[in-house]
């Protein structure tokens, strides 16, 4: 049976584009769909929308009116099944010929944040966009409909696909590449230099710098241990970052501009435990952070409440309050690396691999995909 993969945009890196290349390696015969393919090489596609040869192109905000258009308007292909990759409006997507009523399965990593969940997505909390957002969910949710069956990456995501579209949902977790975690990293002499510098001893915040990823909890974490904390990630609150950490924790926190994958990798050996406060759909660094054997201080809501189990790989916190911090960077310290290894385990590729080739084909026809 032969099938098409479609994904939103395609960019050189990204939690979707992780999932997408999984896909495409447990799909190798599928064609490749997507708005516009901006990943530097990283993958190659079958046909792209007709917004990537307008001046719209890899300009997302702008774009957005206009997507769920162009997803109507995809080109005629034979195809037995069509498998969407969605975060936005590519389960919107409906191709010409043979494959327009063909079986669409949707890999759901959210239903769109900014229209239905503004209050985790800043893109939703203007005025505008409340009223724009407003006027696209009754369309969202029709095209929601279209889905032969819909998958999602967590037990949180399902539950606001109910809310939000009205539907039930199978729940995959993602792929994440757990053996390269538990492998050594391999630094160069400046990754080096970065590392040797740093305290023997620290707690790890890991992320984008902007608000919702509450890195000053982090920070907080450190003031409730009294432990050094080092931040690695880059973004715009870069210098807010460091003005909080000079009052909060003077001296005591150690900021690394985006570290490559192996100085990353190593910061995750080297941490006591990485300290992880935002409410995601998922969240895979901390599964990162559990393969290689460092325990992970999350929040009590969200994905990261699936993956990270309290007492045992970590410690979930339901109040941020200095006496919550210290009691939860106490528990993650006690538990074992081992447990974080097996954890990790549960959620590597081929576990994904195995359940989204099972569910596809349990939803084709024929039972195979």
């Amino acid at each position: 049976m032969s099938g098409v993969l479609v994904h939103e945009w395609l960019a050189r890196a990204g939690g979707s584009e992780n999932v997408f290349e999984t896909l495409t390696g447990v799909f190798p015969d599928a064609a490749r769909y997507c708005l516009w393919e901006d990943s530097g090489g990283r993958f190659a596609v079958d046909g792209e929308t007709w917004l990537a040869r307008t001046p719209l192109r890899g300009r997302k905000a702008a774009a957005l009116p206009l997507m769920p258009l162009a997803w109507r308007q995809l080109p005629s292909v034979e195809a037995d099944w069509v498998l969407t990759s969605s975060h936005l409006f590519a389960h919107h997507a409906r191709f010409a010929g043979p494959a327009r009523d063909v079986p669409k399965l949707v890999y759901t990593h959210t239903p769109a944040r900014y229209i239905w969940s503004p209050e985790f997505d800043p893109r939703g909390s203007g005025v505008l966009a409340r009223a724009v957002g407003a006027a696209y969910k009754p369309l969202d949710r029709r095209r929601a409909q279209e889905a032969t069956a819909i998958a999602a990456n967590s037990r949180f995501v399902a539950e606001r696909i109910a809310r939000a579209w009205g539907r039930e949902s199978a729940v995959i977790h993602p792929p994440v590449d757990v053996a390269a975690f538990g492998r050594p990293a391999r630094l160069d002499e400046g990754e080096q230099r970065i590392v040797d510098a740093l305290p023997g001893e620290f707690l790890l915040g890991f992320s984008r710098f902007i608000p919702y990823k509450r890195l000053d909890l982090v920070i907080d974490a450190g003031v409730a241990a009294g432990l050094p904390v080092v931040i690695a990630g880059a973004g715009p609150e870069e210098a807010n970052l460091r003005a909080l950490a000079a009052e909060r924790h003077p001296g005591r926190v150690h900021i690394v501009r985006a570290p490559g994958d192996e100085l990353y990798r190593e910061l995750l050996q080297r941490a006591l435990a990485l300290v992880f406060p935002p409410i995601e759909d998922f969240g895979i660094v901390p599964v990162e952070a559990m393969a290689t054997g460092t325990p992970v201080i999350a929040h009590a809501v969200g994905g990261t409440a699936e993956s990270v189990l309290h007492g045992r790989t970590g410690a979930l916190v339901a109040e941020w309050s200095h006496e919550g911090l210290r009691e939860a960077v106490e528990i993650a310290l006690a538990t074992s690396p081992d447990a974080g290894r097996a954890r990790a385990a549960e959620f590597a590729e081929p576990v994904f691999a195995e359940r989204i080739r099972a569910w596809v084909g349990e939803h084709t026809t024929g039972g195979a995909a």
